[in-house]
């Protein structure tokens, strides 16, 4: 099959957190099963640009990302390169994959591919809950959502969730979707496994990923507060500012000395972060799936999660991990299990890597999306 993936941003631009990963972990899964992946998006990285060529394609792990230059209107992503290339070639494509709403490279995806008449998949990635919908900027979601992004989800071929969490989150729009609601989950790549993380003696909880409000950063420090002996890290990026706030709560609660922002973390660095860990916390008030959960399974590292975390289904069904409720005392007591028991510590720490190996690595989520690309075409694929 012939693709096209359209996203606001993409690597090298880390800054933006998960969906960025995802996105590209699933395209290079594609390609490595021997489809023609191409990529439309923006070399916007924060205030200024990635350093990648403009308008020609460049390739990053088999698949071809064109990057097109977004000079005003750069909080929506509005690139008139980009509308052009997208007129001219969505017809080209078999199928046309969008990930994000709300932003303008997803509109106008939407409505080249319908003048095309090329079918689209639309993926909110997250973006769609309404607790975080009306936390920010919500007259003016709702008058896009009214305007324009309806209109996007209910002309789509289907309209791809992660999890069950993101599917029902989805449902509370009322948009017209008969059905075409289909769920694949967020997949991760698994490296060569790195030396055993230590036992119970382990010294720190991690979060991991951009710091973010909604990620209740707040929660994981007052938990801090009810442990002995143990650290907090904190790594990613911290775009919004939140970080001496963060310092100051800290210090009221009289643990800074036991708290350390790393900053971003990526490649081996990060694995054998995630893989020293005692636990992953992941408190957030919202995630559609939970992309460093995964992550951390990946490298043998149990999970502590709340259900409002896409993933929580499969960290429970894995028994890998914890589910608890959204406060300081659950998410401290259950790393205070994992610190006295050091056999429920082990068993976590092998089911954890066992459980993404059999079902979450990036080849076998690539197949399930090829599976779903091939049901909307109906066998009708160009060749490439």
């Amino acid at each position: 099959m012939r693709l096209l993936h359209v996203v606001p941003t993409y690597l090298p631009a880390t800054r933006y957190g998960g969906p960025i990963q995802s996105v590209h972990g699933l395209c290079a899964a594609l390609a490595a099963r021997g489809h023609d992946v191409h990529v439309f998006t923006t070399s916007v990285d924060g205030p200024g640009d990635s350093p990648v060529p403009l308008g020609r394609p460049v390739d990053r792990d088999g698949v071809s990302i064109w990057y097109f230059p977004s000079r005003w209107l750069r909080r929506v992503y509005w690139s008139p390169p980009m509308a052009a290339a997208l007129r001219w070639d969505t017809r080209s494509f078999d199928l046309v994959h969008l990930h994000s709403v709300f932003l303008w490279p997803t509109w106008a995806a939407a409505r080249a591919a319908r003048a095309a008449g090329v079918p689209y998949v639309l993926s909110p990635r997250g973006m769609l809950v309404k607790a975080l919908f009306r936390s920010r900027s919500p007259v003016v979601k709702a008058t896009w959502m009214t305007l324009v992004e309806r209109a996007n989800l209910e002309r789509a071929a289907a309209v791809h969730v992660t999890s069950a969490l993101e599917g029902a989150e989805l449902a509370n729009f009322g948009c017209r979707l008969d059905g075409r609601v289909v769920e694949v989950p967020n997949g991760v790549a698994l490296g060569p496994a790195l030396p055993a993380g230590p036992g119970p003696g382990s010294d720190y909880v991690l979060m991991l990923g951009r710091i973010s409000w909604k990620k209740r950063v707040e929660t994981a420090l007052e938990a801090l507060q009810h442990l002995d002996r143990i650290r907090l890290v904190i790594a990613g990026g911290d775009d919004e500012g939140l970080v001496p706030a963060l310092r100051a709560h800290a210090a009221s609660l009289g643990i800074l000395e036991r708290v350390e922002f790393a900053g971003p973390v990526a490649g081996d660095v990060k694995r054998r972060l995630l893989g020293g860990a005692l636990a992953l916390l992941m408190p957030s008030l919202s995630e559609n799936f939970g992309n460093s959960v995964l992550e951390a399974m990946a490298e043998g590292t149990p999970a502590i999660v709340v259900p409002q975390v896409g993933v929580a289904d499969f960290v429970r069904e894995s028994g890998a991990g914890f589910v608890v409720a959204p406060t300081a005392a659950a998410l401290a007591d259950a790393v205070r299990r994992l610190q006295r028991d050091p056999e429920l510590l082990a068993g976590m720490r092998a089911r954890a890597r066992a459980a993404v190996a059999e079902s979450r690595s990036w080849p076998a989520i690539a197949a399930r999306m090829e599976d779903v690309y091939r049901a909307l075409l109906g066998g009708a694929a160009k060749v490439a």
